[in-house]
């Protein structure tokens, strides 16, 4: 029941108790914004201050409604009595409608407005009523459509896009005894579970936006496991891990007590620790003996179109050596790299390449930033493919994130028989010296 029914009372009838598997504050978060979706003011009447103003799409272009429009608007309605004095809908308007037998806009100023006017009416007394396409899209693409241009078409560009465009599989091979134990050393060392908890947060709802009054208490699960649920702690480790179940029976085996312990209190957390760290002790081993091999399929040039399209110009820079009008960076420094690329006289072209162009890893699908083609003559190595970091030391990234570049390393460096190289680089001026050091 509303305010209109219970005035000042309205809090005291209306208690809502919430018992909440998230965040507490995400949770007030969503409610808060459905809360207001659902009873923020709705506009009551169609009288001329509800029309003048509204922004209609008409043939693709935006077009405002004006003062002499709303007063058309509304002499029709009151003409054909589909609204009363007070500009409340009225029950004819209701049944012409549903009976398909709306009377037409006689006004040739505002005919072409007559299908936005009707669905503006509906909107009132039926929020299912869909207006998409009544008002601007606020998400739409702020640049042109970045399409292929001609540096794409460039015979430098299509002869590294050649090298380049095809796809692997990996073979590796290393002593399972010798990661068996680095990552029975490493969990042993690193491996950290927080105990369930679950916290009573308790506050009275001041308004349709505030909480008030609140209080929280804050207790440990007792025992997790004393639940039904059953955890296969072999068989999600294998899988996730990528394992034999023989082989992770081994690990679990030379865990110490207090590590194993902390299963008890928190599975899931446990599982996602030990595959995580698992991963990090296989990236570490897997590069030296990782090989690549081609097999069947190439990209279409359509990957480099059909990803979203940037909706704002704040990560779009309009470039000149580019495939595509724009590069849509992801953070400065691909922007500058960018900038850089184009300003420098031995680039020829170049190319951000999309997420889908990957090589396959044992720690997931790597894929590059960069394919770069430079002027013949102009530098040690024609093509190149590069990853923008912003810190290249090692301390700075990921075991699993350096695991990837290592490999793209390995195949691009020394296993393929191409003239393409690789180097994950800060800058373009690094990008220049990775090139001198490598053979």
């Amino acid at each position: 029941m509303d305010f209109e029914t219970l005035g000042d009372n309205v809090h005291d009838l209306n208690q809502l108790t919430v018992i909440a598997n998230e965040s507490y504050s995400g949770f007030v978060k969503g409610l808060q914004e459905d809360i207001q979706k659902e009873l923020r003011e709705r506009p009551t009447k169609a009288d001329m201050a509800f029309f003048e103003g509204k922004i209609l799409l008409l043939n693709g272009e935006q077009h405002v409604i004006d003062s002499a429009e709303a007063t058309l608007i509304s002499a029709y309605l009151l003409i054909n009595k589909y609204v009363d004095k007070q500009g409340l809908v009225t029950q004819k308007y209701k049944d012409d409608l549903q009976n398909n037998q709306l009377e037409p806009i006689p006004y040739p100023a505002i005919e072409p407005l007559a299908e936005h006017v009707h669905k503006l009416m509906q909107s009132i007394f039926d929020e299912k009523v869909a207006l998409a396409g009544l008002v601007e899209d606020g998400h739409k693409s702020k640049i042109e459509r970045n399409n292929l241009n001609e540096n794409f078409q460039k015979k430098e560009f299509q002869e590294l896009w050649k090298r380049i465009n095809h796809k692997y599989a990996y073979t590796v091979s290393y002593d399972s005894q010798e990661l068996i134990e680095k990552v029975i050393d490493s969990i042993n060392a690193k491996l950290e579970v927080n105990q369930l908890r679950y916290t009573i947060v308790t506050g009275e709802q001041q308004t349709v936006t505030e909480f008030g009054n609140m209080t929280s208490t804050s207790k440990k699960v007792g025992g997790a496991l004393a639940s039904t649920v059953k955890y296969d702690l072999i068989g999600e480790i294998a899988k996730g891990a990528t394992l034999t179940r023989k082989t992770v029976v081994k690990i679990l085996q030379g865990l110490s007590p207090k590590k194993i312990a902390m299963f008890q209190y928190n599975p899931e957390e446990f599982i996602r620790g030990v595959i995580k760290l698992i991963k990090e002790q296989k990236a570490t081993m897997i590069v030296e003996h990782i090989a690549y091999n081609l097999i069947d399929g190439q990209y279409e040039s359509s990957i480099f179109t059909e990803e979203k399209q940037q909706e704002t110009l704040d990560k779009a820079y309009a470039a000149k050596k580019h495939i595509l009008n724009y590069v849509i960076s992801d953070s400065e420094v691909e922007r500058k790299l960018a900038k850089d690329m184009d300003a420098a006289d031995e680039v020829c072209v170049y190319a951000k390449l999309p997420r889908s162009f990957h090589i396959p890893t044992p720690v997931g699908n790597y894929a590059p930033d960069w394919a770069i083609a430079f002027e013949k003559d102009s530098v040690k190595h024609v093509f190149f493919v590069a990853e923008t970091k912003g810190s290249m030391s090692s301390m700075d990234l990921k075991p699993i994130e350096q695991a990837k570049i290592n490999c793209a390393k390995q195949l691009f460096n020394n296993i393929s028989t191409s003239s393409v190289r690789y180097a994950a680089v800060a800058s373009y001026e690094e990008l220049l010296n990775r090139m001198q050091s490598i053979d």
